[in-house]
């Protein structure tokens, strides 16, 4: 629900308010660095927080993702392909950094910067990833969401049945879900025309944001992790 949100709401900025991809990364890059700073000073976890954060990612990812696509003219492949070496350049860094790309126990400030750093890479390579697969590959958004939740469910499988790296499916899982979610958000606010619902982009949003709230109400309370930092 999270990633189909950052789609919508991306979108009904820099789309249905018109401000043009630039100023509507700007704009989300603003919230997700005062968003993510109280984060990491946080003394505990606190699920709003938490999850106010990973919106902040997806909105911005969306309007980033948009920007290297269409605004810098290098295309779905050339933006895919930029921010995948982005992602892995930090995954690679924060390994040479720390030993680990482990999220499990995330008990420094640095090691949370880097975490925030590769969710925000990882939902803007998802974007990209999801425009290219819906459109480039004229799959459609029903598609596109189709392949994404195969290959999420091809990751779960692993996980259960292998002793493959738990960190390395845990981050595959994590940048596959923010493609499925660009290509529901788009099935839900895209013209009948174009294969979507039509249903608006503010009025998706809303609908998800209020799906968000329920599913976090309905989430199990259990014990809050040492404090992080």
């Amino acid at each position: 629900m999270a990633t189909t949100l950052g789609e919508t709401a991306g979108d009904a900025v820099t789309m249905t308010l018109n401000w043009g991809y630039l100023f509507g990364t700007a704009f989300f890059a603003a919230i997700f660095i005062v968003s993510v700073s109280v984060q990491v000073r946080a003394r505990r976890y606190h699920p709003a927080l938490y999850w106010l954060v990973i919106v902040a990612t997806t909105t911005c990812g969306t309007t980033l993702a948009d920007f290297c696509d269409r605004s810098l003219g290098i295309g779905y492949a050339g933006g895919s392909t930029l921010l995948g070496v982005l992602l892995f350049a930090t995954l690679a860094t924060w390994y040479r950094s720390l030993g680990s790309v482990a999220v499990d126990n995330l008990n420094t400030a640095k090691a949370e910067v880097f975490y925030w750093t590769t969710i925000m890479f990882s939902q803007t390579l998802g974007t990209a990833l999801g425009d290219w697969v819906a459109t480039s590959a004229n799959l459609g958004y029903i598609g596109g969401a189709e392949v994404f939740a195969v290959l999420i469910a091809v990751v779960a499988g692993m996980y259960f049945f292998t002793s493959l790296s738990r960190p390395l499916l845990f981050w595959a899982a994590f940048i596959l879900t923010r493609p499925l979610g660009a290509t529901v958000g788009d099935f839900l606010d895209k013209p009948l025309a174009d294969g979507g619902l039509n249903l608006g982009r503010f009025a998706a949003s809303a609908v998800l944001v209020l799906l968000v709230i329920i599913l976090l109400w309905l989430t199990p309370r259990q014990k809050a992790p040492p404090a992080l930092g």
